[in-house]
């Protein structure tokens, strides 16, 4: 029998989640402040409507995934642990580093399952470059960096830095296998006070460099990351078709009597099956709940992220209109 979960929040993200656990057979309950949305979700995927206060408390509820306002996961996260509950938490997973800590550590002296929703570690095109790192496909790695542009979404409490980063630096960490020693954050907020476009550079043990781009006032959406080896660089571009998520390019740069030369060669398309990142990430979450090993994007991870993103945000001063 496949655990009982219900879904936290029935927002845009949310109703993901809720869809894709009935579609996998362990939606049990959704739950929201607006008591008519989490109904009208009830009726539609014919599971429970049970309200925030007394979700916890379930004996019914084996799981639950938060997808709120980051402000909120760190009180709610703790609170279900507490009551026994296993915890899938939306990114990012605390709006501060102290929080994230005491979410973690609460799930472990309570024995329970904590996940952090980084849905790209489980997308297959990053799952195959990671492959082809770990097997020096690429070389050695020598630069990351990552661009996530798009136009919203709009956030009173996270800017793009924190809304969008979060994924992309769970997938630079999982290639780095470290957190960067040093961390150079710029940003420009024109809307309000927070940061519409945001830049991160790092710099890893290694002397390994990594940038990453994060804008929500963009005209036009891109979603790429890219690798730089010693033999080779790989791009893994999720606006692309699926034929042509994943390519590698195996160009040459050398020095030849004092003066460098290279050549520039085709990209190569590596296949990448596929499948949805948020159906297999909630298909890894229900196997750690059966099995209690430890997630891949584990409350560890999460803490390391929340790090990068504290030591590269920019605060502006209130804009008055």
């Amino acid at each position: 029998m496949k655990p009982r979960i219900a879904v936290l929040g029935c927002g845009y993200w949310g109703s993901n989640h809720i869809r894709t656990l009935k579609a996998l057979g362990a939606l049990h309950a959704v739950s929201d402040v607006n008591g008519a949305r989490a109904e009208g979700f009830a009726s539609e995927q014919e599971c429970l409507a049970i309200a925030p206060d007394a979700l916890f408390e379930r004996e019914d509820v084996d799981a639950i995934v938060m997808a709120l306002p980051p402000q909120f996961h760190a009180e709610l996260s703790i609170r279900a642990v507490q009551a026994g509950k296993d915890v899938l938490v939306e990114k990012p997973v605390a709006l501060t580093v102290a929080d994230a800590e005491r979410s973690v550590q609460a799930a472990k002296d309570n024995k329970r399952i904590f996940m952090v929703g980084h849905v790209l570690r489980f997308h297959p095109a990053f799952e195959k470059l990671k492959a082809l790192v770990d097997e020096g496909e690429l070389g050695e790695v020598r630069y990351i960096h990552s661009h996530r542009l798009g136009l919203g979404k709009f956030h009173t409490e996270n800017d793009a830095l924190w809304d969008l980063a979060p994924h992309d630096l769970s997938m630079i960490l999982a290639i780095t296998g470290a957190e960067p020693v040093e961390v150079h954050g710029e940003g420009a907020a024109t809307l309000d006070h927070l940061s519409d476009f945001a830049h991160l550079h790092m710099r890893f043990p290694g002397n390994l460099r990594g940038h990453l781009f994060a804008s929500r006032l963009n005209p036009y959406r891109e979603r790429r990351l890219t690798v730089v080896g010693t033999k080779a660089m790989a791009v893994f571009d999720d606006v692309e078709p699926w034929e042509r998520k994943l390519a590698v390019y195996h160009h040459a740069v050398w020095q030849d009597s004092g003066h460098w030369a290279f050549t520039a060669d085709e990209p190569s398309y590596v296949p990448v099956g596929q499948g949805m990142p948020l159906t297999r990430e909630l298909e890894h979450f229900i196997q750690c709940i059966e099995t209690r090993d430890e997630p891949r994007t584990d409350g560890e991870e999460a803490i390391r992220v929340l790090r990068v993103l504290t030591a590269g945000t920019v605060t502006h001063g209130l804009k008055v209109i």
